[in-house]
């Protein structure tokens, strides 16, 4: 009889007001700012939210947040808390969902939150989750940080499925032995061509990638403007991600000889 994989434990640590997941490793998997449980500290999560760029502001109140790996919640509690919109976190580790309750202020599920203890990839294939997200977030990374635990075309195609059509995702990408290219490249096969872009990578070298489904890019003069509303309504630097966004074209193979 094959044996489960046994889950890595969750723990915590914290320095200079900022307390960190880990998963049996040194590796962060998560951060709050103690006294702004609500904040988003990391840099990456910041980004993470760029899906906002791309969502038409007059859509904004019925967009349905989902999440596939929660973290320290961070992503999930803006979404819920601060954005107040329909939000669904998928998580495998169960000690993860706990300790982000005790020791993160992730909220008890109300009509509004939905935390489901699932494996992310039996998630996106059921046949109940088609369309039924306008925003999906995916951070699904190992307690080694090393790469993503799901990152082939397939499971990229399940997430346009879930998607509606007006939907965006963000991807974090990043870890030692990761590739890039590839990854992103799969995401452009499930998504299509002109339909992925990215952000230049934060210091730590996360790269955020985003992907959507029913639409056009909106030019740059619509992207600035809603930027500039992001950040006056909710201290978002939206402008930011305006100036390190690109999208992606995969790199041209080399000819025959």
């Amino acid at each position: 009889m094959k044996r489960k994989p046994t889950l890595p434990e969750a723990t915590i640590s914290e320095e200079r007001g900022v307390r960190y997941l880990h998963l049996e490793t040194p590796w962060i998997q998560g951060a709050m700012r103690i006294r702004q449980p609500q904040k988003l500290e990391l840099e990456y999560i910041q980004r993470m939210m760029s899906w906002l760029l791309l969502r038409d502001p007059a859509e904004l109140s019925e967009t349905r947040c989902l999440q596939l790996g929660l973290g320290a919640s961070a992503i999930t509690k803006y979404c819920h808390s601060v954005l107040r919109l329909p939000t669904t976190a998928v998580e495998i580790n169960p000690q993860v969902i706990s300790v982000c309750r005790n020791w993160f202020h992730l909220p008890d599920d109300d009509e509004r939150l939905s935390v489901i203890q699932a494996d992310a990839a039996r998630y996106v294939i059921h046949n109940d989750h088609v369309a039924s997200a306008d925003a999906l977030c995916v951070d699904l990374y190992d307690h080694e940080a090393a790469s993503p635990v799901l990152d082939d075309e397939d499971f990229y195609r399940a997430c346009w499925r879930v998607l509606d059509d007006g939907g965006v995702m963000t991807v974090n990408l990043f870890g030692r032995d990761a590739s890039f290219e590839r990854s992103a490249a799969r995401i452009q096969a499930a998504f299509g061509e002109h339909r992925v872009a990215k952000l230049k990578p934060t210091t730590d070298g996360n790269t955020i990638v985003l992907a959507w489904k029913g639409f056009d890019l909106p030019d740059r003069d619509t992207l600035v403007q809603r930027a500039e509303t992001l950040q006056a309504r909710y201290q978002l630097p939206a402008p930011k991600w305006v100036k390190l966004l690109s999208t992606f074209q995969t790199s041209p193979r080399p000819a025959k000889t």
